[in-house]
């Protein structure tokens, strides 16, 4: 059971727990915002700081690694510490490195930042679904969960698109600084209201953390990250080669130091009892496959511009049917849950399916309005699925893991974007290299966007292998 510090005790629902769900869905949204918002003010941030294309290239890379490697740890100090507390810490550290970002004099002291601003997310972020795990009775936790969905929709439309006017009307003459300062007057707003509307909960037990566990794991993934993250850019150099042999055995002495810590009775930072579970275990990867979409928003906007002819603005407006799709999708939700139950995922993966095979079908059509629809599709299976394997992952756990639970969806979220992005953006560049003439760049959108569907049906598969008696 969770203990919770109020006197009122855990047992009685939170009253204000609508209220507090938006203090934290404002902690969900940030993160994926912030990282929509900087890709469309990438040329503006290069052509400010007169930064390198390389250099440019770490404002998004830097900040993708340090919040993959650090949402496990994340989770599990808000287990430890008190998920409310660490929540309003992290927004703090996420308010601060957005004015570090903001009022950056050149492109070293933004990567800084940027680091800063990916470590802090990942130590918010995990604490909105865990005390949404905490707080919500079951009957209510769909519903709570739908809206936790709906705002990555919202934030992968909302952040192309505010990325994109505060470029082009640079409010206060703060140029592509305001994407970053728009973070502040939310996160005074949010801050205090966490702090009113809260309720503090964290596991029983001991409140010690396991530092070289935490180390270890940090070290295994970044070697596997970074290297999927920036080796492609690079043309697969031997230091990325090198780390990626390396992660594995980094991983397998995290692993036997996690054993260890628990055999002794101390409390370890990832607790080897919970990936005993096999549901668990078969939730993850479902949850793994799930985000092999990540992969299609590159080759997409690549599509679109090299393929089609589109400017970067038209290619923002041709995706959005399906971040109004991913928008929608989780209200709808709970409704769909109802009818499939526990295949709700694997029905929502089923729909991205259709969707990526009909975009394939279509990637050489001469009118491109015909992509709204599979793209609204992909958009709606997406939100449909993201809330219904959420719930999958942490019915498996107890509430005093929940942070961990949360911390361990995210960041399987995180690696399968920089697995899928090596892998299938690998597979989309070797059929059309950059300058590669546009029935070629047709062509390896078509075969992309068929490989990520068939990984999509491997996850749908592993769900309704799951559900059957």
């Amino acid at each position: 059971m969770t203990t919770f510090t109020q006197a009122s005790g855990a047992s009685a629902p939170d009253s204000r727990r609508w209220l507090a769900l938006v203090v934290l869905l404002t902690g969900t949204l940030l993160p994926p915002l912030d990282f929509f918002i900087v890709n469309v003010a990438l040329p503006a941030i290069r052509a400010g700081l007169e930064a390198s294309s390389d250099v440019s290239q770490l404002v998004i890379s830097v900040y993708a690694a340090a919040y993959a490697v650090t949402l496990i740890l994340g989770g599990r100090l808000g287990d430890l510490y008190g998920r409310k507390r660490v929540f309003v810490s992290g927004m703090l550290g996420f308010g601060i490195a957005s004015a570090w970002c903001g009022l950056a004099p050149s492109p070293g002291m933004l990567v800084v930042g940027r680091l800063l601003q990916g470590i802090s997310a990942a130590i918010m972020a995990p604490q909105s679904l865990a005390s949404i795990h905490a707080i919500f009775p079951a009957g209510e936790k769909n519903r709570a969960l739908s809206l936790y969905g709906a705002t990555f929709g919202l934030a992968s439309v909302g952040g192309q698109l505010l990325g994109g006017v505060l470029i082009s009307s640079s409010p206060w003459g703060l140029g592509w600084r305001s994407v970053f300062l728009i973070n502040i007057p939310i996160i005074l707003l949010a801050v205090p209201a966490a702090w009113v509307l809260l309720r503090e909960s964290r596991a029983e037990g001991s409140v010690r953390l396991d530092v070289w566990g935490a180390v270890l794991l940090a070290a295994g993934l970044l070697a596997f990250v970074v290297p999927l993250i920036e080796g492609r850019a690079h043309h697969w150099p031997w230091w990325s080669i090198a780390l990626l042999i390396l992660s594995p055995p980094l991983l397998w002495v995290f692993w036997q130091h996690e054993k260890a810590q628990a055999f002794a009775g101390r409390t370890p930072l990832v607790q080897p009892s919970l990936l005993a579970v096999r549901g668990l275990r078969r939730s993850l990867a479902s949850t793994f496959f799930f985000y092999s979409l990540a992969a299609f928003f590159l080759v997409f906007a690549v599509y679109e511009q090299a393929g089609l002819g589109n400017d970067a603005l038209g290619a923002g407006l041709a995706i959005l049917p399906l971040g109004i799709g991913f928008f929608l999708g989780p209200l709808g939700s709970p409704h769909i849950a109802r009818r499939f139950g526990v295949r709700t995922a694997a029905f929502g993966m089923l729909l991205e399916v259709i969707g990526l095979l009909m975009v394939a079908a279509l990637a050489f059509a001469d009118a491109p309005t015909w992509l709204a629809a599979p793209l609204f599709l992909i958009g709606a299976g997406q939100g449909i699925a993201l809330p219904a394997l959420v719930r999958l992952n942490v019915d498996h756990v107890d509430s005093r893991w929940a942070g961990l639970a949360s911390g361990l969806v995210s960041g399987t979220l995180q690696i399968s974007a920089a697995v899928s992005v090596a892998v299938f953006g690998g597979l989309f560049f070797a059929i059309a290299p950059n300058g590669a003439d546009a029935p070629d760049v047709r062509l390896g959108f078509a075969v992309a966007s068929f490989a990520i569907g068939v990984s999509l049906a491997l996850g749908a598969g592993l769900i309704v292998r799951r559900s059957e008696p």
